[in-house]
């Protein structure tokens, strides 16, 4: 019986298909099918990331607000700070 290693995306990982893997990585890829790496922009450049200090009040208000708009942390930030800038 050959050797089970578990599952991966509900696959059966066995030795037959590392074995396959690992011939198919010895021949190279195609890039053009692979998928992009990492999150996807949200505007014409690459995001930058700024860390923001809140208090227990502020950010029990931020999450109630993302859970009530059924949207991230991020998108109630990024919506107040272009309200309060006027951008």
């Amino acid at each position: 019986m050959p050797e089970s290693y578990g599952t991966s995306g509900g696959v059966e990982v066995t030795d037959a298909l590392i074995e396959r893997l690992a011939d198919e990585a010895e021949l190279g890829f195609d890039h053009a099918k692979l998928h992009p790496r990492g999150r996807p922009p949200i505007g014409a450049a690459a995001a930058k990331v700024t860390q923001v200090r809140l208090p227990p009040d502020l950010s029990a208000a931020l999450a109630q607000r993302a859970a009530r708009d059924h949207t991230g942390l991020s998108e109630v930030i990024r919506k107040a700070l272009r309200a309060y800038l006027k951008v």
